[in-house]
């Protein structure tokens, strides 16, 4: 039996604002944007490529704003992210070069953090 993990909550404050960061300067993809009640707003977006999401929303998460550390994006090189991060006004780590895979770090504007990773190459293993 496969378990799929297929989507993860990033708690924030302003969800439009997150959601311009995500989608406008990340380069994740907008799948949902459902205002379901007052209470309930459910944004999904999508990393170009993966087959998991994050959900945005109101009333999705107890979560505090900014309390999502650590979320991993596997990337193909760490340097072209980067700079693709940078040409889109995200600030982002230097290429942090570790045994285990090349790094970089960034936030969205609640503090919420992330790492993309450049797994070494297989016979390094």
């Amino acid at each position: 039996m496969d378990w799929k993990l297929e989507l993860v909550p990033v708690p924030v404050t302003d969800v439009d604002r997150a959601k311009h960061f995500y989608v406008d300067q990340v380069g994740f993809n907008a799948d949902h944007d459902h205002q379901v009640s007052p209470e309930l707003r459910f944004v999904q977006l999508t990393p170009k490529g993966s087959a998991c999401s994050i959900v945005l929303g109101t009333g999705i998460t107890e979560m505090a704003p900014g309390s999502q550390k650590g979320l991993q994006i596997v990337v193909d090189d760490a340097a072209a992210a980067r700079e693709e991060l940078l040409s889109r006004g995200v600030g982002a780590s230097e290429v942090d070069v570790q045994p285990w895979g090349r790094f970089v770090y960034f936030s969205d504007p609640d503090g919420n953090t992330w790492a993309l990773q450049q797994l070494p190459a297989r016979d390094s293993f």
